[in-house]
């Protein structure tokens, strides 16, 4: 399994679970629900980005479509940190996916450094 299709199926599986959280967190009253609004938008996002770098168009749009999905993806590390620092939820009830974004960020960090340097190198 390549980087790219790794990350393709880990954003995906990330997404589905982020949708599943943000239901429980729309049920609850006040800010939880306006902050589930703002983790469902950037969470989802991630795979979406990823996903349609894979028909960019060059090496430089590949390139500016996966470093928006690593954008996405700290974002939605902020929300998920928000959330639990504010008592929003139980960090226990988000762990997992707070390791998993973690994953996720390193691999589309390696991702754009590789294309980067692919980018630097002159060809033959």
């Amino acid at each position: 399994m390549t980087d790219n299709q790794d990350i393709q199926e880990r954003t995906l599986t990330f997404a589905v679970r982020v949708v599943k959280l943000c239901r429980f967190l729309h049920e609850k009253a006040g800010i939880e629900r306006i902050l589930s609004s703002q983790l469902i938008r950037s969470g989802t996002s991630i795979g979406a980005n990823v996903r349609e770098a894979q028909s960019g168009q060059s090496d430089r749009d590949f390139l500016h479509k996966m470093e928006i999905a690593l954008k996405e993806a700290r974002e939605t590390e902020y929300w998920l940190i928000v959330l639990v620092e504010s008592g929003g939820i139980n960090e226990n009830k988000v762990k997992s996916l707070t390791q998993e974004i973690d994953v996720i960020i390193r691999i589309l960090v390696t991702i754009t450094k590789n294309v980067k340097k692919k980018l630097r190198t002159p060809n033959p």
